[in-house]
């Protein structure tokens, strides 16, 4: 099973002030608007997301089809497929892709910590 690209989503309660701590350790601005209350910072091959009244809690999130750069993947595990091997191991999905379509979708689970993990395709 392939995941694609992994990043932290982070709930933050000032996007401005999360941005410039962010900066200081050396991330810069890669994606999202900050108008809208999301960034996505890059720090060499590390990814965060900056997210300010979107969810709860942080989110470990795996883009399938993209790389560390959002470059597409010649090949990558569909979002469905990653899906369909999860509900086999009798993982219990919070949301779940719709298998009936085809490119970008998403589903989502918790690890036995509690913790999100997004699985979020875009190609």
């Amino acid at each position: 099973m392939t995941l694609g690209a992994l990043s932290i989503s982070l709930s933050v309660k000032d996007i401005t002030i999360s941005k410039q701590f962010y900066e200081t350790l050396g991330f810069t601005v890669f994606g999202g608007q900050l108008e809208q209350n999301y960034l996505i910072m890059k720090n060499g091959n590390a990814l965060i997301g900056l997210f300010q009244g979107m969810f709860d809690n942080n989110i470990i999130t795996f883009n399938p089809g993209w790389d560390e750069n959002a470059n597409l993947l010649k090949e990558f595990d569909d979002v469905r497929t990653i899906q369909k091997q999860l509900k086999d191991n009798n993982i219990t999905l919070i949301t779940e892709a719709d298998t009936t379509t085809k490119g970008p979708a998403s589903f989502m689970v918790l690890d036995p910590d509690g913790n999100q993990i997004l699985v979020d395709q875009h190609v």
